[in-house]
């Protein structure tokens, strides 16, 4: 009786699978990627260049684990200024950055949140 009521519409007739539509909202939600699944890439950064490519995967909806210690050894400046853009351009677009131990960076786009 119970479940009657509830599959009943207000005047009375049962509802029946025709008075639905099924929509696929991955292809809305997540166009351009494939099949709603999230990429997620490992990349290293090598150079203050490098951070061109990153951001860019990034904004294709990429998760990035990013290798810092090659330019961490190298000059510590240019890792400064990378991850300072790198910020910048994450938090514009409400990602997130969380640092892993000391040589390496997630970077998740508006998506998908690192929980600390």
């Amino acid at each position: 009786m119970v479940l009657q009521k509830l599959f009943t519409k207000s005047e009375g007739q049962m509802v029946s699978a025709d008075d639905y539509v099924e929509v696929d909202v991955t292809d809305a939600a997540l166009a351009g990627n494939r099949m709603g699944k999230v990429g997620i890439k490992v990349d290293k950064l090598a150079d203050f260049s490098d951070t061109d490519r990153v951001l860019k995967d990034l904004r294709d909806g990429s998760i990035v684990f990013l290798k810092i210690k090659a330019l961490k050894d190298k000059d510590m400046g240019e890792l400064k200024r990378s991850i300072e853009r790198l910020k910048r351009t994450i938090l514009a677009q409400n990602g997130d950055i969380v640092g892993i131990e000391q040589d390496w960076l997630i970077l998740t786009p508006e998506f998908a949140v690192v929980h600390k």
